[in-house]
């Protein structure tokens, strides 16, 4: 795993990429992208012989790692046994990544529509909502993001929303829980969570309850910032739903398949909503695949009555070859366990450490490997270390701090004024601790922005 330099396969690359390829989120002429020459494990490197421990999971998906080789075996094998087939037939990847996937999800999603990614399982899990209550709303969270798709997106909570945002997709946003920059102005997780609640309950009432066909929630908020949400919470959205005949939508995109430290981060709250979103760790990302599992109740509703939506790619054999092959290796190798004890022993108390000793820390929070640092300009007002959704200029103090993470071989991610510490759920101790090690040093950088 010693990265070889070869600049000049590096410039090709690049010189390719700035042609050609048109890059998503992005202002075209104002990116750089790393030229990557190849990844291992809980690494990746660039042609210049460069190497990273990468605190990213590449979009928090790598869940395994790259390249593990039992999962690039398997997709070898699949494709030289049947590397395509329509989604209207059985096909045994599909069967048996199905199976596998109903085995972990909670309580009765037993039943299991492919999608080829996470924003397409958003869709489907909308379309599917609103076609068995007839109603039309989706009540949604601000600090939440659900996919790049026209609903999705629309769903959405961050400011990515904003550029695509119709104004007419049905969706009602509300407030979550979050204690640190609480809206509802409490002291403690408990005034927090009843006051969402409360908040929740009052604006299904104001928009009609029989105009609301679903609530959906990241079941731990990822790219808004790894909020856990309070005890209870969850438990008391169902309650709601329950109340009033709303579906009760959980994304698990990015928290799910071991990313919490349990197969669904529904399990750390003893809560089965009635659909379940799912993909990117479900295998990986090494073949796009997404998901939505499905409650008893809302499959019968298609039971006579076909359902109308559909993918030519749904449950691809590659991708589902792929997720059996990653279930699999998470089971066999104990990754989900790994997640939540190195979580638990290594991460939080290394956080909570650095936050002692880095006045830009304002915030330590997450679980498993799924951690985020609030990163501020004072302890005491909490204001943030750049505003909300800075750009150019104003975001100076986040990119020094990126560019020093880099520097110091981690990559980073980094939203807003945070940095998440995401790294591969079977990332090894010593691993974890050279990232950490190189973040301690980028933090010095963020306290030069401190008052």
């Amino acid at each position: 795993m010693t990265p070889q330099p070869n600049p000049a396969a590096g410039a090709a690359v690049k010189a390719a990429d700035r042609a050609h390829v048109f890059h998503s989120w992005s202002a075209q002429e104002l990116i750089d992208p790393l030229a990557v020459a190849g990844a291992q494990g809980s690494y990746f490197w660039d042609y210049d012989g460069n190497r990273y421990v990468d605190f990213t999971s590449g979009l928090v998906y790598t869940n395994i790692g790259y390249q593990h080789p039992k999962v690039v075996a398997a997709i070898q094998e699949q494709a030289g046994t049947l590397s395509t087939f329509a989604p209207a037939f059985a096909v045994e990847a599909r069967s048996e990544a199905a199976r596998l996937i109903a085995e972990r999800t909670p309580g009765d999603l037993d039943k299991i529509f492919f999608t080829n990614g996470g924003a397409d399982a958003v869709e489907h899990a909308v379309r599917m909502a609103r076609l068995h209550t007839g109603r039309p709303k989706v009540l949604s969270a601000y600090r939440s993001y659900h996919g790049g798709t026209q609903q999705a997106v629309n769903i959405t909570g961050d400011p990515r929303r904003w550029a695509n945002d119709s104004g007419t997709s049905g969706v009602v946003r509300f407030w979550a829980p979050f204690l640190y920059r609480s809206r509802f102005y409490a002291g403690t997780e408990e005034q927090e969570c009843a006051r969402a609640l409360e908040h929740l309950q009052a604006t299904i009432e104001f928009e009609g309850p029989a105009t609301v066909a679903a609530i959906i929630l990241e079941t731990v908020p990822g790219t808004a910032g790894i909020m856990v949400p309070p005890p209870g919470y969850l438990a008391g959205v169902r309650e709601i739903c329950d109340t009033y005949g709303i579906v009760f939508v959980l994304d698990e995109v990015m928290a799910g398949f071991g990313r919490t430290g349990e197969w669904f981060a529904a399990d750390l709250f003893g809560v089965v909503p009635d659909l379940m979103t799912f993909a990117k760790g479900v295998n990986s990302g090494y073949v796009p695949l997404g998901g939505v599992a499905i409650s008893g109740e809302i499959a019968a509703t298609f039971g006579k009555r076909p359902y109308p939506g559909g993918l030519t790619y749904s449950g691809h054999p590659l991708a589902c070859a792929a997720a059996v092959a990653t279930i699999n290796v998470m089971a066999e190798e104990g990754v989900v366990e790994n997640a939540a004890r190195l979580g638990a022993d290594v991460v939080g108390p290394a956080l909570r450490e650095l936050a002692q000793r880095h006045p830009s820390v304002g915030e330590v929070r997450g679980t498993g490997m799924f951690w985020a640092l609030e990163l501020v300009r004072n302890r005491e007002t909490r204001e943030p270390l750049v505003p909300y959704n800075a750009a150019g200029e104003a975001n100076a103090p986040m990119a020094a701090f990126a560019a020093a993470a880099k520097a110091g071989g981690v990559w980073p991610f980094v939203n807003m004024n945070r940095t998440h510490i995401v790294p591969p759920c079977n990332v090894t101790e010593a691993e974890l601790k050279e990232g950490l090690a190189a973040l301690d040093a980028a933090l010095s950088v963020a306290d030069e922005h401190t008052e």
